[in-house]
């Protein structure tokens, strides 16, 4: 499976799908509404079939109700229907069921089978009416699902997921594996002692975007100047969220050529979030292991992630010494034993590529080699 992402040109009908997209929320909270009287009336939960039969009656009568398509509709019911099968499985763990959404602030609807057409070029037929897209790549292979996405700004996407069958290319082997450690002041610290630093794009913006947020605050709710300052608070977001992606599809480009192995930790993200906050979410690392993770799959690299409680900080790397204790704020400490000087960082990606190389597939690999400095 392969997803891509096209941007629709600015029209007047796209209109017809922005009124799509918010009969699509409407159909979403009488749904929710649906499960909610339904539960408690009878104490049993609703079953997606009939739902779904019963929205189908409701849209013979409105009218609004049928700028959705059928499929579109089925979607709906059983992405519901998923939410709250998760929800019975995992309510002890914090997971909580679907709830109502805005109208104007649901996002998108999704066609399966029908309700669309690709004509050729850069034009697809959606519904009745023909749109045209930036088309930044050809689509090769069978296309499963059709997206509609609205983004806060009110631009339409459009979110092709294609069965792809053409062959991998040809991946470069180095035949070396490396651990990494993860930080705040320095992003990456890998085993070969070169580092990755981070550059904090949030951190850089902040002032404009707190200059946008106070110019949103101040303005009148509900008049023109504020959604024109919403919309700017907007476009200081996405500047942080675009600039932050490139950047990590471009260290993830890099470290995958660079090694054929690379292993890392296993984080708390949440706990780390509740202590370090805007600074863990600036240099958002869980982001960036699932762009990591899709390259690596693509070049047929391996990724490893060892186990949380792994003391790779506490011990030596040249001994295998471990201390009972090791505050945060020591950055380095000399090893009792042999008496080497371990800096933090660079002593915990060491450990943590030995540790990752012991369960490595080194078959698959082709017998990758450690890549620590001597």
């Amino acid at each position: 499976m392969k997803t891509l992402k096209f941007k629709l040109y600015q029209h007047k009908r796209n209109r017809f799908l922005k009124r799509s997209i918010n009969a699509a929320g409407v159909i979403y909270n009488h749904c929710i509404a649906l499960h909610k009287r339904y539960y408690r009336m009878w104490g049993k939960h609703l079953n997606c079939t009939q739902l779904q039969a019963h929205i189908a009656l409701r849209r013979k009568r409105k009218e609004f109700w049928q700028l959705v398509g059928s499929q579109a509709v089925q979607d709906i019911c059983q992405r519901i229907e998923k939410s709250y099968q998760l929800f019975f499985k995992h309510h002890k763990k914090g997971v909580r069921p679907p709830n109502f959404k805005k109208v104007r602030k649901y996002k998108s609807f999704t066609l399966k089978q029908a309700g669309y057409k690709f004509l050729g070029g850069n034009r697809v037929k959606i519904g009745s009416k023909v749109y045209q897209y930036w088309n930044s790549r050809e689509i090769e292979g069978k296309v499963k699902t059709l997206t509609i996405k609205r983004t806060q700004l009110g631009e339409l996407f459009m979110v092709v997921v294609i069965d792809n069958t053409v062959a991998p290319e040809i991946k470069s082997e180095t035949s070396r594996i490396a651990g990494f450690d993860f930080g705040l002041k320095v992003f990456l610290t890998i085993s070969d002692g070169s580092q990755i630093e981070s550059p904090q794009f949030l951190k850089q913006s902040l002032t404009i975007i707190k200059k946008a947020s106070r110019q949103h605050s101040q303005k009148l709710k509900g008049s023109a100047n504020r959604e024109r300052a919403r919309k700017n608070l907007v476009r200081r977001y996405e500047d942080v969220v675009n600039r932050r992606y490139d950047w990590f599809w471009k260290r993830a480009a890099d470290l995958t050529d660079r090694f054929d192995v690379l292993c890392f930790e296993t984080l708390n993200l949440k706990g780390m979030q509740r202590l370090w906050g805007r600074k863990i979410s600036d240099l958002a690392f869980g982001e960036f292991l699932k762009i990591l993770e899709w390259v690596a799959q693509k070049k047929n690299k391996q990724i490893i992630f060892i186990d949380r409680w792994y003391p790779s900080s506490k011990t030596c790397s040249n001994c295998g010494h471990v201390l009972t204790e090791l505050d945060l704020s020591i950055r380095e400490w000399r090893c009792p034993s042999c008496q080497s000087v371990n800096g933090r960082d660079e002593n915990a990606a060491k450990n943590i590529c030995a540790v990752g190389a012991s369960t490595a597939k080194l078959g698959d690999v082709r017998q990758a080699l450690p890549a620590i400095a001597v």
